[in-house]
């Protein structure tokens, strides 16, 4: 797993340098298949990932490549998103990041993020432990929900979707990319965050691998653990909280335990 680290800091090394040659809030953009934008710089940081990411025998999911049937009948497969939050990063707020995530029989076990804009650098991997800037971290000690900083999507709370908790005794902090808001959980320095909506694949892995190597949990809408390279990589939404309040949580959401 060490070897497979030191490739994801590697790939997001070289992402980070590639995107040094674009300017958040000043690049183009064209609407993709579906309304999502999609920018140069996406499609730069994609070749550069493939390029390094997948050895013989891996599979590949990517937001900016054409899915290929094959990765289903792969043991590993390389979930990333070059640019997740890539409307942030059109529109110039530093809420975006580059995710790479590493799924072995459906599971996340690896995974990494880089967020340009905050330099941080988030790795982690089952047995292995996180790193924030290659210094150890690990998930909150928190264990009352009162009081807990969640992390909510900015679009989700423009759309009313987070109203519901407005009397909840929690901290509600809007951010952009899922990716970057499951890794600073992971990483400590939020207590939860969770999208009742679908996601993509690629939005969740690389921060899912993170949030489990932390000791932290992560599970769907349905109360169960989260299954990645599965035929249609929708998922219908997560959660991803410190272990200390996943109860209460729960029942603020109304997910049972499995």
């Amino acid at each position: 797993m060490r070897h497979d680290l030191s490739r994801i800091e590697q790939a997001l090394r070289r992402a980070g340098e590639t995107l040094d040659a674009f300017t958040a809030g000043a690049i183009e953009s064209v609407l993709k298949e579906g309304g999502d934008p999609v920018t140069a710089a996406d499609l730069a940081v994609n070749e550069v990932l493939a390029g390094i990411l997948p050895e013989q025998g891996d599979g590949w999911l990517s937001e900016e490549t054409a899915d290929d049937p094959s990765r289903l009948s792969c043991r590993r497969v390389w979930v990333v998103d070059p640019v997740d939050g890539t409307r942030e990063f059109i529109a110039g707020i530093p809420e975006w990041c580059v995710s790479v995530g590493l799924v072995e029989d459906g599971m996340p076990v690896a995974g990494g993020i880089y967020a340009p804009t905050s330099d941080r650098l988030i790795l982690g991997a089952v047995g292995e432990g996180v790193t924030l800037n290659g210094e150890p971290t690990r998930i909150s000690p928190v264990v009352d929900l009162r009081g807990a900083l969640v992390l909510a999507s900015r679009s989700e709370t423009k759309r009313g979707e987070w109203e519901r908790f407005h009397t909840a005794p929690i901290s509600v902090r809007n951010l952009g990319s899922v990716a970057y808001k499951l890794g600073l959980v992971a990483a400590g320095l939020a207590d939860a965050t969770w999208t009742l909506v679908p996601k993509n694949e690629w939005d969740v892995a690389a921060g899912a691998a993170l949030v489990t190597a932390a000791g932290g949990i992560v599970f769907g809408i349905d109360g169960k653990p989260v299954c990645f390279n599965r035929p249609d990589p929708l998922l219908s939404g997560f959660v991803a909280t410190a272990p200390g309040i996943q109860g209460p949580v729960r029942e603020l959401l109304g997910i049972p335990f499995p």
